[in-house]
């Protein structure tokens, strides 16, 4: 512990005023993070915060939750949920993913009404990264940053968590709707646009967020998708046409046409309004739209969608159980 009577040691100086000014050395930040394992400059607060005082600066990095945090953040959070949050207009909304290391977690009460606050944080945000995010104040307790109340669940439910991702989604004429997948496992926004916004419509809002859930699709339209992005598929497909020995002989018009029907079927996985309804395999997802707008007397639109699954892009964790508790016990 740092005693304020060894104020004469280089650590400290007198100002004008007669007070003690704290100068926090480089080797104190180090002790302090060695013992906690908390950030340098999580650990340069606290000291400044305590006087130098290493076991007041130790209960500071506690309360912050940055302790327990830290010493979590090398372990994988590739788990965790989506969640959404829509205005009672219908008119703003939010999707964010917060990881966790378990999936176990991710199905505590306590994590998922977290979430819920994060998401409901990131429909009201002017952050545009999630660097900006987090340091922004916490709604619910204005005390506390997002990232501080983050590192205070980390110390609450045990594990390592991350706000990965969060997007907003304001609707300008439409409306927004959202559909969740497996408790969490994928989210989704969609904005429709329509004159007439009735119960049919509404339906509709929701089976179609229902589809890019289940489809993933990556566009609404081929009007949506680069003229560069269509030439590079068509290269790839004839490269793979041509490498086929089977393929020799073909004349090129017929070879055109075998490139032309391959990326039509392409473009039908990727594309939202020409993939086959989900809900029923008679028909695209286009023409369910153009029903919708006869039977609701309005033309409705698909205009904007979003998609996060949880963990996609992420390392998972592959150690089994049976390890994990080995590892526990030093085995």
């Amino acid at each position: 512990m740092v005693s304020i009577r060894h104020y004469n040691s280089p650590i400290f100086k007198i100002n004008n005023f007669g007070g003690i000014i704290m100068n926090i050395s480089a080797s104190m930040v180090k002790e302090l993070r060695e013992m906690t394992g908390a950030g340098m400059m999580d650990c340069k607060k606290a000291l400044t915060e305590t006087a130098g005082d290493m076991d007041k600066a130790v209960e500071f990095l506690r309360e912050k939750g940055l302790a327990a945090a830290e010493k979590k953040a090398g372990r994988i959070a590739a788990e965790g949920i989506v969640d959404t949050n829509i205005s009672d207009d219908g008119k703003t909304a939010s999707i964010v993913e917060v990881n966790s290391e378990t999936d176990f977690v991710a199905k505590n009460d306590t994590f998922r009404e977290y979430v819920a606050a994060v998401a409901a944080q990131a429909a009201k945000t002017s952050a545009t990264d999630i660097d900006a995010f987090l340091e922004e104040k916490w709604d619910l307790d204005n005390s506390k940053t997002v990232k501080e109340e983050l590192s205070s669940m980390i110390a609450v439910i045990g594990e390592n968590m991350n706000i990965r991702r969060f997007e907003q989604l304001k609707a300008e004429k439409g409306f927004i709707a959202s559909y969740i997948h497996a408790g969490g496992r994928i989210g989704t926004l969609v904005e429709l646009e329509a004159a007439v916004i009735n119960d049919d419509v509404k339906e509709a809002a929701k089976n179609v967020a229902m589809q890019i859930a289940a489809m993933n699709p990556k566009y609404i339209s081929r009007q949506d998708i680069s003229d560069d992005y269509i030439t590079h598929e068509k290269d790839i497909i004839k490269a793979q046409i041509k490498n086929d020995p089977a393929n020799e002989k073909k004349p090129e018009n017929i070879i055109e046409k075998m490139i032309e029907g391959r990326l039509n079927k392409e473009l039908k996985e990727i594309c939202l309004l020409d993939q086959v309804y989900v809900k029923d395999g008679d028909m695209n997802v286009g023409q369910y739209i153009d029903s919708v707008s006869k039977q609701a007397a309005t033309t409705v639109a698909v205009k904007r969608f979003i998609r996060f699954e949880t963990g996609e892009g992420l390392e998972k964790r592959t150690e089994d159980f049976a390890a994990e508790v080995a590892k526990q016990m030093g085995q």
